[in-house]
């Protein structure tokens, strides 16, 4: 605390005082169960966000009409009914019972609702940009003062569930920021024109709720600071920073700043935005209001909402992303204990999720979800009372996952490490451009668990399986990622791995093939988009270039490599190579193509390990890339699954 004295220092929301300046903040989850109800999973993961020591710990935003125009997520919370006060009263009651203020969000999801009906409400038709969005409907005036009384309803449930707050959501392109973006809002009636007039369903909502719950139960607001919309005529900053002062005026107890909408074109969450980045939209609002002021957007280390709430940006760190990764945050930095937070690396795999209708998933922390099953070892797991030699071959994300959570259980672990340096593939992913820096932070943290947790780490030793199958072992885990092989069709130009290209610093002159157009092949055609003027082509047999990138970065991907002409040919096959003259046949019949060199990034599994160990006696398993060839979150929790079986 003595190195975090503004954060941890006493706060106030209206009539109630905060243990700290820390706020869990809202995001959806899918645990319920698909009706709006409460399930178990839910109740377990608030209550570890409430155990994690936050001042206040926010729910997951709950909809408001039995319709379910205002649903946006199949596994959404509901409040439209009072059957539902019982499973939120649960949630509440964990909250309290940790030390936390329980804080209930409401949240009308407007043109991004209507998730399990054929439209979405708005105040005017105007079409949406992404697809999978509803086509919209406008909000006639009856549906209008429905909607009011509606969050009325839901705010006098979460008092009558226990919670202690009521928030409002009115931000990325919800129900009530529909209404105050000059976007979406082409109404002639008393609800459009100024921003005064865009802002009457808010204050009207804001009126009615605070009403309901009277002067004892504060009551927020989410609103947008910066829509980032400037092409599509969205509201100006001023604008936006004058949403708020017409909040505070109708009653808000406190104003949370957000930035950007999910139509935006420009990064907001990415790791391409530097940390602490948005801070200055957080201070044009507080100085333009009297009330706490808050917000999350990119603050995942302690020493940034520090800084923000030292030089009077913000009054509250309120903490997303960081928490789902690991909701200890708070009384891991209270304990000067930051070397054991599990570290957000913001690849969005919570948030993409969510839109395909799965529940919420952390790349770095495999137990979310599943913080009530003992067996998973959210709070620690008990000694096996069977403990095994177990050796780990490769010190990449899935061996020390793998290797810590089998020596947390009592195991005794030996992890070898060809290289001189921890990480595996991340070590390259983390150069493809300054932000994947940020990758290496889960490698830090566990390679720490893994010294806390006993595991010996012999470094630099190129193990064999020869040399692993000599070992005193019962159980041998092979983690030594995928490898590049190349085709024995391509005969003439140089060929090169992901390796050769970001971590020699090798740089192949002339026109580029790059053959896979998946994540790695897509990282390395960035990577060299950055070094300098290239002509590179992307081959990808599939029909979709980054299948398996995350749809926050990918659009990235995709802007950067069309800016430097690539050339990207999609349902493509290589038929073989001459000289310089590659032959491609795709779609629409066989090309020939030019090229000077030629990087091999499609990757296949250590099979080899398994034949070369195969009848060996030892217990076996394969996790990461070299099981099959994924992504980061897959060898994380491959590595963890199977340190718990072993």
């Amino acid at each position: 605390m003595a190195n975090y004295p503004h954060i941890f220092a006493p706060g106030r929301i209206g009539p109630l005082a905060t243990k700290n300046r820390i706020k869990y903040a809202a995001t959806e989850t899918n645990f319920p169960f698909g009706d709006g109800f409460v399930s178990d999973r839910e109740v377990a993961y608030m209550e570890a966000q409430a155990r994690g020591g936050a001042a206040i710990v926010t729910t997951q935003g709950a909809y408001t009409d039995k319709r379910g125009e205002g649903k946006g997520f199949k596994g959404m919370m509901g409040i439209y009914d009072d059957r539902f006060i019982p499973g939120l009263a649960r949630i509440a009651n964990v909250i309290r019972r940790n030390g936390a203020l329980s804080c209930l969000q409401i949240l009308h999801c407007g043109r991004e609702g209507g998730v399990e009906l054929d439209y979405c409400l708005m105040p005017s038709v105007v079409p949406q940009k992404l697809s999978y969005f509803k086509p919209p409907r406008q909000i006639g005036a009856a549906q209008i003062k429905e909607s009011i009384t509606d969050h009325a309803n839901a705010a006098r449930r979460a008092v009558e569930a226990g919670f202690d707050m009521v928030e409002i959501s009115g931000i990325v392109g919800y129900l009530l920021s529909t209404f105050i973006s000059r976007y979406t809002n082409r109404r002639q009636d008393e609800y459009g024109g100024d921003i005064r007039n865009r802002c009457r369903l808010m204050t009207e909502v804001l009126q009615a709720v605070k009403a309901e719950v009277g002067k004892g139960v504060p009551v927020g607001i989410r609103l947008c600071g910066l829509e980032l919309l400037d092409d599509r005529g969205g509201n100006t900053l001023e604008e936006s920073v004058e949403s708020f002062r017409i909040a505070e005026a109708a009653g808000a107890d406190y104003l949370s700043v957000t930035i950007g909408w999910h139509e935006s074109s420009v990064s907001v969450i990415t790791r391409d935005v530097p940390m602490g980045h948005w801070l200055w939209v957080a201070k044009k609002v507080k100085e333009a209001v009297t009330v706490p002021v808050m917000m999350a957007f990119r603050q995942f280390t302690p020493n940034v909402p520090e800084q923000a709430i030292a030089s009077g940006s913000i009054d509250f760190w309120e903490a997303c992303r960081p928490m789902i990764a690991d909701p200890e945050i708070p009384r891991k930095v209270a304990e000067n204990r930051e070397d054991e937070i599990i570290p957000c690396i913001a690849c969005n795999l919570c948030f993409s999720r969510l839109y395909f209708h799965q529940p919420i998933m952390c790349s770095v922390r495999p137990t979310l979800g599943h913080e009530g099953e003992s067996e998973w070892g959210y709070r620690g797991f008990a000694t096996t009372h069977k403990k095994k030699r177990v050796t780990v071959v490769g010190g990449g994300p899935a061996g020390l996952q793998c290797a810590t959570v089998a020596a947390s259980r009592g195991h005794k672990v030996t992890l070898w490490e060809k290289n001189g340096q921890l990480g595996g593939a991340v070590l390259l992913a983390s150069r493809v451009d300054e932000g994947a820096k940020e990758l290496l932070r889960p490698i830090r943290y566990l390679e720490h668990s893994c010294r806390m947790a006993g595991v010996e780490l012999k470094m630099s030793v190129d193990a064999t399986p020869e040399a692993i199958s000599e070992q005193q072992a019962d159980v041998i885990v092979i983690a030594t990622g995928a490898s590049v092989s190349v085709p024995p069709s391509i005969n003439g130009p140089p060929v090169f791995s992901p390796e050769d290209i970001i971590g020699k610093g090798t740089r192949p002159s002339g026109r580029v093939l790059i053959l896979g157009g998946e994540g790695v092949g897509l990282g390395v055609a960035v990577f060299l988009s950055s070094q300098g003027a290239y002509d590179l082509t992307i081959i990808e047999e599939g029909a979709k270039l980054g299948r398996d990138v995350n749809p926050f970065y990918l659009w990235g991907y995709m802007r950067i490599l069309k800016e430097k002409k690539a050339t990207l040919l999609r349902s493509s096959r290589l038929l073989g190579v001459d000289g310089r003259m590659a032959r491609v046949a795709g779609t629409h019949g066989e090309q020939v193509i030019e090229i000077d060199a030629i990087i091999m990034t499609q990757r296949q599994s250590a099979g080899s390990w398994k034949l070369a160990l195969e009848g060996s006696g030892h217990e076996m398993h394969f996790v990461g890339d070299a099981k099959r060839p994924r992504r980061l979150n897959n060898a994380i929790h491959d590595g963890y699954r199977v340190g718990m079986a072993i």
